[in-house]
């Protein structure tokens, strides 16, 4: 088999993991340099154990993974993903994407071929990732999103909840956090670190999220990063759009919407009258959805006032900005 492709790790990849020397812990930026460093190696292993031939690095990527486009033995196409240890370890995030792939099984998302946590490796069905929903004019991007989004919502199955898809469950899949789990770390990052004129947003954003989480809606398997570029063009025949990448998590729908809410937002915010195309957008994807219009403001206002702050805190501070006004727009 032909040897690895010579690696030069795409740069947003390589910018995302050093960054996180200023903002995430010396310790989880540490862990970020030396998986770069060993990744040359780690991409033949993989390769090798896999009898897989390497034909490019998909660039400019992804900011936590490495996914090379592959040819298995048989000849048929995948991609391989590496997942790098950014604010977990690899090993972990690769077993919440298996979980969450296993269980939706190739409806409305990417099909898992074969997975090693151990080496954060993931080999999957090929999509064309150059093509996503944002390829696609707005109006038809969010109907076919809406589409996408609603076939992953799926309840958990009897022997896969939480506590039954830990390390010990057949499969290996590490437990699948809560909605709670997997919002106390941004939580606490609010109260710690956002810039004194941010704080009443901030307040704002921190008592919508407490409210939401004690009194939640129906639990159901969640894609975690859904948005227009999460969702590929496929030639499989069950669907020709599909997720990939999730952050899977279990918890309310509003939760998903959140984060498309404010899609192509540097589109949105030059378009004349922003806030009210932003209230529209939202409430349109609440009714075509069925979900609670309010529900889903609170989940919007409170990811984007997160997200603003920890764009600030790493020094993107033109982008973090733009996310506090877009909150401010709800």
């Amino acid at each position: 088999m032909p040897s690895a492709l010579p690696l030069d790790p795409p740069q947003r990849l390589v910018r995302s993991l050093r960054s996180q020397h200023g903002h995430a812990g010396e310790q989880t930026g540490k862990a970020g340099d030396q998986w770069l460093d060993g990744l040359s190696a780690l991409l033949e292993q993989v390769l090798d154990r896999w009898e897989l031939t390497p034909e490019r690095i998909v660039s400019p990527g992804g900011r936590s993974s490495l996914v090379v486009l592959v040819r298995q033995a048989d000849g048929s196409p995948a991609a391989l993903k590496l997942l790098a240890p950014y604010l977990a370890g690899a090993r972990e995030r690769a077993e919440r994407e298996c979980a969450a792939l296993r269980l939706w099984d190739g409806g409305g998302a990417v099909r898992l071929l074969r997975a090693d946590a151990e080496d954060g490796a993931l080999l999957l069905e090929r999509l064309h990732g150059e093509t996503s929903l944002r390829s696609m004019p707005e109006a038809k991007a969010m109907l076919e999103a809406a589409s996408a989004v609603r076939r992953l919502w799926v309840a958990p199955r009897d022997g896969a909840g939480p506590e039954s898809m830990g390390a010990g469950a057949p499969d290996g899949a590490a437990a699948l956090a809560t909605l709670a789990e997997h919002t106390a770390a941004g939580s606490a990052l609010l109260r710690s670190s956002a810039p004194e004129d941010v704080r009443p947003l901030r307040d704002e954003a921190l008592e919508l999220r407490e409210g939401l989480l004690a009194d939640q809606p129906e639990e159901v398997l969640l894609h975690g990063d859904f948005r227009q570029g999460a969702v590929l063009a496929s030639d499989a025949g069950r669907a020709p759009w599909l997720a990939a990448g999730p952050d899977p998590l279990l918890g309310e729908r509003t939760f998903d919407l959140a984060r498309l809410v404010r899609d192509r937002l540097h589109d949105l915010v030059a378009s004349p009258g922003a806030a009210a195309a932003t209230r529209r957008r939202l409430n349109k994807l609440a009714d075509g959805l069925e979900v609670d219009r309010e529900r889903l403001r609170g989940w919007a206002l409170y990811r984007a006032v997160e997200s603003g702050v920890r764009h600030m805190n790493s020094g993107q501070r033109e982008d973090g900005e733009l996310l506090l006004e877009f909150a401010g727009w709800l």
